[in-house]
């Protein structure tokens, strides 16, 4: 990470030195001062076409204009470098205020300036409306910085104040040009997902065979969809981002299947925490879930939503009010989820409790049964810590065959005979203990 921090230091401050050329140029064109140069985009940016850092991969990857470039850097510099932006506290002698057409507003915590579209205009513009207008192209909703989320104009008021919005550089971009690592958002309402990983492989995961190669369909569509979907022209025409339902029982592996999935594509796995989306105020879960659909988008991200039937239910006849809104918002899910350009993956223990428009949209439908008993006993040896020594009386063999048990509640038992020969002081798995922590799970179902 330091290394990575350390590369964007280097360009950063290039970056900055080209800014403080371009900002003092023009103050001194505007001004009516002496100048090297007739305008401002004769000052050439800096080459780091040959740096590794991540804001020289983006510069590069994006071809950026002289615009594009410049509206990023200002964005930036309120947060890296804040002082360059002091001269815009200039007064206008003749009106006792600051000048208008710098634009910009003060933050009221800090009194730092923060700049605007205006900003932007009045620096590479001045009273040039042709290089205005077209500037206005940057913050268009087809225009890239929009429709991956990089710059926006963070627009409180009505749309007649739209451009004078100040710049906005998403969080994720910010860390990755500065820090050199993507910001992962916090656990919040305004964010109701966490956060999963593993630090298991593949191979401590057991799976029937039909469904290890109905996964590795989902590990081709991220290793190849940006291809398909770009090189080979596809995007018209196929819906973007990928969907998969998940089913089966309890502790088959479903979540475990989708960290690894997310942790061998190294790609943030996020776990919808539906207790925070769903609301019974009409029009709250739509919101909660644009949180997390807005947040994600672009991202490359594997969204996870476990016990999705309390989200993605069956639709019910309009019987009143109330089931008038929640149709609406299986309406509102079906949009999202369908334009959702990420990994969308949905667990239920049963398929039929989904609602079936949402199992046409499905790219794979995914069955995770219960281990059959050899699987059961790969679980059974796997489970156990190799410091762990055997009864005699312990036929792994025969427990395996003998009882039919998920792999989570395989390892609910391993852990409570582990603990109880801790207890005793010894290393000795008992026989008797395997026995009481299967008969508690057992119980668990009655």
């Amino acid at each position: 990470m330091e290394n990575r921090m350390e590369q964007n230091v280097v360009d950063l401050e290039l970056e900055l030195g080209w800014f403080s050329s371009v900002l003092n140029t023009r103050f001194k064109l505007y001004f009516g001062q002496e100048s090297e140069v007739a305008d401002v985009f004769d000052i050439d940016p800096p080459d780091i076409s040959g740096s590794d850092s991540e804001y020289a991969r983006f510069v590069n990857h994006y071809q950026l204009s002289f615009a594009e470039r410049f509206a990023i850097v200002l964005s930036m510099v309120p947060h890296i470098r804040p002082q360059l932006l002091d001269i815009f506290f200039t007064k206008n002698k003749t009106f006792d205020r600051r000048f208008t057409e710098f634009g910009g507003i003060s933050q009221n915590e800090t009194g730092d300036f923060i700049p605007t579209f205006e900003t932007l205009a009045f620096i590479l513009a001045a009273n040039n409306l042709d290089v205005r207008f077209s500037l206005q192209i940057l913050f268009d909703p087809q225009h890239f910085f929009a429709k991956h989320n990089i710059l926006s104009l963070l627009s409180r008021n009505s749309d007649s104040a739209f451009l004078k919005a100040p710049l906005q550089l998403s969080i994720e971009h910010l860390s990755l040009f500065t820090a050199g690592i993507p910001h992962r958002p916090n656990f919040s309402t305004q964010f109701p997902a966490q956060h999963i990983q593993t630090n298991l492989q593949w191979s401590d995961l057991v799976l029937h065979p039909g469904t290890i190669k109905q996964i590795e369909e989902i590990k081709t569509w991220i290793e190849h969809g940006k291809t398909l979907m770009e090189d080979w022209g596809m995007a018209p025409k196929l819906r973007p981002g990928y969907r998969s339902l998940f089913y089966g029982p309890p502790g088959t592996g479903k979540t475990m299947t989708a960290c690894l999935l997310g942790k061998t594509t190294d790609r943030d796995v996020y776990k919808v925490d539906l207790s925070m989306v769903v609301s019974k105020y009409i029009g709250e879960t739509e919101k909660n879930l644009a949180q997390v659909f807005d947040q994600a988008q672009h991202k490359g991200w594997i969204l996870f939503f476990d016990e999705a039937d309390a989200l993605f239910g069956k639709r019910s006849a309009t019987r009143n009010a109330h089931d008038r809104y929640a149709n609406q918002e299986i309406s509102f899910l079906l949009q999202r989820i369908e334009t959702f350009d990420g990994i969308a993956i949905l667990a239920s223990n049963i398929r039929e409790n989904l609602d079936s428009a949402f199992s046409r949209r499905f790219e794979s439908i995914i069955y995770f049964p219960m281990p059959r008993a050899q699987e059961r006993l790969q679980l059974w040896k796997n489970g156990f810590s190799r410091q762990a020594e055997f009864d005699d009386e312990l036929n792994l063999e025969k427990v395996a065959s003998d009882h039919t048990l998920s792999g989570g509640a395989i390892m609910n038992i391993v852990r409570y005979a582990s603990l109880q020969a801790l207890k005793k002081g010894e290393n000795r798995i008992a026989g008797s203990d395997v026995m009481q922590g299967i008969r508690r799970e057992f119980d668990k179902n009655e």
